[in-house]
């Protein structure tokens, strides 16, 4: 009997990592094809301030003749899907309603949470018949046998490791996803595109907010949330520094736009007060006014059984507070299954409500929540 090739359909972007994964996963004898997912349309969500665009071809369709040129050279078959509606609904909405609270969310990890791993998965399995999908994400699976669960680990690659973003994700979504880029650095992924001849071997990484690209930020968010100017404070002194043209347009520890020049120092964002309409800084010298010693995290995703784990209602391990940034040592108080009370082993910096609060117990990718509150 001759045995039959699982199917992956791999979300072909039109990058070079995605059709790396595609490559991989030919010669490791799956039968694949690709999906193309379109999730935003600039004219329909009044996407016009901030946007640079002004050529003959928008990035999301350039970037789609790319996965076609890519998907002809590979011999593979592309499909498109439109994800326009439910990127708005799911993702976007919950995106302004956190800005307009003065909250910074992470877009990446609801899209992963929603649409990647959600809509495509289910479009690629009922629709396409998938065994698995695979994305060109920097990070791994494997399944341990003693604790009967899946393990999203850390990508071998430190540098480029993209877990933080896949936080979100449960037992069932990881059963079915492949990461072939689990062992690989970028140079690598980038050389083996070049090997074969691939069209987007040197093509630039996608930046910006996901499936919306790179925009001035605050006269993107101008599309949809309106001016609301206010005071620029001195946290130390209380004094009024300059006006902004709206608190809920900046992040903590951001320095660049505050317009506050002359001084001896820089300024760096320290508090917002929506209310009020206050934006409070801090200088240089006063940087204790960006540092907590812990936070309050909600609706955890707990990827493994705490249990399993041996994960008491204390316990300690290493998390990240924002992508890129290096591993920190806590301590992890479990005030409910949802709700958790981390404490930084030393002061750390910028911790900012609305991002994501990422567990690790080495390599292996626990789980994420939202930071409600810093202390």
């Amino acid at each position: 009997m001759i045995a039959i090739k699982k199917k992956v359909i791999v979300g072909l972007s039109g990058g070079v990592d995605s059709s790396v994964s595609a490559k991989l996963l030919l010669d490791e004898g799956y039968d694949v094809e690709g999906l193309f997912m379109r999730n935003w349309d600039s004219n329909i969500n009044n996407d016009f301030l901030g946007n640079s665009f002004n050529g003959n071809i928008c990035p999301q369709e350039q970037d789609y003749n790319d996965a076609i040129q890519v998907a002809e050279k590979l011999n593979i078959k592309i499909h498109r899907v439109d994800f326009i509606k439910e990127y708005w609904d799911k993702v976007f909405e919950y995106f302004l309603e956190e800005y307009k609270k003065g909250r910074t969310p992470n877009p990446d990890i609801l899209c992963n949470k929603f649409i990647k791993f959600d809509l495509f998965l289910k479009h690629a399995i009922e629709q396409l018949g998938a065994d698995f999908i695979a994305m060109g994400h920097y990070a791994g699976v494997i399944y341990n046998e003693k604790n009967k669960e899946f393990e999203l680990l850390k990508a071998v690659d430190d540098n480029k490791d993209q877990s933080y973003f896949l936080s979100e994700l449960n037992q069932f979504q990881l059963s079915k996803t492949l990461f072939p880029l689990y062992k690989y650095t970028k140079p690598e992924v980038r050389k083996i595109a070049s090997n074969y001849g691939l069209s987007v071997a040197n093509k630039k990484d996608s930046t910006g907010i996901c499936f919306i690209g790179e925009r001035n930020f605050t006269k993107f968010l101008q599309n949809y949330i309106p001016n609301i100017p206010g005071d620029i404070i001195d946290i130390e002194t209380n004094t009024k520094l300059g006006s902004h043209i709206g608190v809920m347009y900046y992040t903590i520890g951001q320095r660049k736009g505050l317009n506050l020049g002359g001084y001896k120092e820089p300024y760096y964002v320290a508090k917002k007060d929506i209310e009020k309409k206050i934006l409070y800084v801090s200088c240089q010298s006063e940087t204790k006014y960006l540092y907590s010693n812990g936070c309050l995290v909600s609706n955890f995703n707990w990827i493994i059984k705490p249990n399993s784990y041996f994960l008491d209602d204390e316990f300690t391990c290493s998390a990240k507070f924002r992508y890129r940034q290096e591993d920190v040592d806590v301590k992890v108080l479990k005030m409910d299954s949802k709700n958790l009370k981390i404490v930084f082993t030393k002061p750390l910096r910028a911790i900012t409500e609305g991002q994501q609060a990422v567990l690790y117990l080495n390599n292996i990718c626990i789980g994420g929540g939202i930071i409600d509150s810093v202390f």
